[in-house]
């Protein structure tokens, strides 16, 4: 049986959380202010306690980008990459993705950051595909808008629609993340496994005894 094995990127195959990477990138680069990156540190507090409202705050920062090129940013996020991503792909994470693909399963990418990390993540690791949330783009140039965002309810919707086209219930899937922001998604998959878990997300593997991995 062909299974859709899903993994989240941030503090599960990769070790640290690529927002506050790229933050830290852009403040190297006189692109933004120190005020702003304290800000993101407190974004960030909010996010690992699941009280962050990431719907408002992607349309915020998606909306300060209206008029940058597609192309400058891409060239930006891949020099970040290389140098500040690469080196923090988790071993383990690595072995359970050459393990899942010896047994012949789907790998997929299911995490709330752009486009611009989820692509070349799924390239590094040879993934089958990558489901992300995706920056609105129109002849070249950000719209200040999202086309979609990966994040809670919204990842589930669209891992479902994802199986559905390749014939697959989500019963047959297996979901590996970090955080509790998660939930509908592990509560949706037959097989929920948790990595390196936040405190909310650890009370609830226990309590749904779900197993527990450190990457």
């Amino acid at each position: 049986m062909t299974r859709i094995i899903f993994f989240d990127m941030d503090r599960t195959l990769l070790q640290i959380n690529s927002g506050m990477s790229w933050m830290k990138f852009l403040r190297e680069r006189g692109e933004l202010s120190q005020r702003k990156l304290y800000q993101a540190y407190f974004w960030h507090f909010k996010y690992k306690l699941s009280l962050l409202d990431a719907e408002a705050l992607a349309e915020l920062l998606v909306g300060d980008l209206k008029g940058e090129t597609d192309l400058s940013m891409r060239e930006k996020a891949d020099a970040w990459f290389a140098r500040d991503i690469k080196p923090w792909v988790s071993p383990q994470g690595r072995t359970f993705v050459e393990t899942h693909r010896k047994e012949g399963d789907i790998l997929v990418l299911l995490t709330s950051s752009t486009q611009y990390v989820a692509e070349p993540f799924q390239t590094l690791l040879k993934l089958d595909t990558s489901i992300c949330t995706r920056l609105s783009v129109e002849d070249g140039r950000f719209t200040g808008s999202l086309d979609t965002l990966c994040y809670g309810v919204g990842k589930t919707v669209l891992a479902e629609r994802y199986a559905i086209e390749k014939g697959i219930s989500l019963d047959d899937c297996v979901f590996y993340t970090d955080s509790y922001s998660d939930m509908p998604m592990l509560k949706a998959v037959g097989t929920p496994v948790v990595i390196n878990p936040d405190i909310r997300l650890r009370v609830m593997a226990y309590l749904y005894r779900w197993p527990i991995h450190a990457w």
